[in-house]
């Protein structure tokens, strides 16, 4: 009868593991199969393989390729309602083009409106994005939330 205890792999399948470094005897003693002398064979040896010397290494010879789409990526920046409830009055009219005016924004581009600090005068906002939350707390301070359409969109 055939027991797990009993089962063995089968002869030259399974190859024992080098030991270097155990004398003469051994078969791989004196250099322990590193060559004779020079940091590779030193104890504590870690440079790193994609080193060549003086040589230019290959990571660096061989042609970029790939494409990679973060340059045509639309960077866009926020404002929060706290701020614009600071520079604006009741009833302004905000745009992007006023808002770089008055250095709340550096470009025009993308401009979304989140929700941090409080509005409690109305303001008409123009902005390409809202969160819900500043959506809902422009129009309980009786302001309008217009959004701009996205040309790339269409």
């Amino acid at each position: 009868m055939t027991t797990l205890s009993s089962l063995f792999p089968k002869h030259g399948s399974r190859k024992a593991k080098r030991r270097i470094g155990l004398g003469v005897g051994s078969g791989m003693g004196r250099s322990s199969t590193k060559g004779m002398k020079g940091q590779t064979s030193r104890s504590g040896n870690t440079r790193k393989e994609s080193k060549e010397g003086g040589q230019m290494p290959l990571v660096r010879r061989i042609p970029k390729s790939g494409f990679s789409n973060a340059s045509f990526a639309v960077k866009g920046q926020w404002v929060n309602l706290g701020s614009l409830a600071k520079v604006f009055k009741a009833g302004e009219d905000v745009t992007p083009e006023i808002l770089k005016k008055k250095n709340l924004v550096k470009d025009t581009k993308k401009i979304k409106v989140l929700a941090n600090g409080e509005l409690k005068h109305a303001l008409n906002i123009t902005a390409h994005a809202f969160s819900a939350t500043a959506k809902a707390a422009i129009e309980k301070a009786g302001g309008k939330a217009i959004v701009i359409e996205n040309k790339k969109a269409k």
